[in-house]
């Protein structure tokens, strides 16, 4: 299935719609269910400061799926989606509060590929003011 915006309509350097995600700690318990993953960096304080973290850090897959809605819902087709990969930079820190971390992702068109038809989006992602996914690019296929 393609995305709905056009290839044709899309140039190199064209910014796409900046989004921002909420992270609570819920979230993460939540995300440790449907995931599997219990490491008690991700619920446990105590655990994680004697590990040398500053406080519970999200899921890097949680970072990852978040971030990349920026390119997905822009192209209004998760199915669009042909190939996405990141660098973890640092931790998104998540305190026990009513606030949580927020997850702030901008994105740009990097590169047109013609014969693809696909565009390669270039994602800034960052927490806390630091950026927390390095080299962060999703191909998008277009109509």
């Amino acid at each position: 299935m393609a995305a709905r915006i056009s290839f044709d309509d899309v140039e190199v350097g064209q910014e796409l719609p900046s989004q921002s995600f909420p992270v609570t700690r819920a979230d993460l318990v939540r995300y440790a269910g449907a995931s599997g993953d219990f490491n008690p960096i991700h619920w446990n304080e105590k655990f994680a400061k004697e590990v040398g973290l500053p406080d519970v850090i999200a899921h890097g897959m949680f970072t990852m799926a978040e971030a990349v809605r920026v390119a997905t819902d822009w192209a209004g087709d998760p199915g669009a989606l042909v190939e996405y990969g990141v660098r973890f930079t640092k931790p998104v820190v998540v305190p026990n509060d009513d606030e949580g971390a927020v997850i702030e992702v901008g994105g740009k068109i990097g590169a047109k590929d013609d014969e693809a038809r696909t565009v390669r989006v270039d994602l800034l992602v960052k927490s806390a003011g630091q950026k927390v996914l390095g080299m962060s690019r999703a191909v998008i296929r277009l109509a």
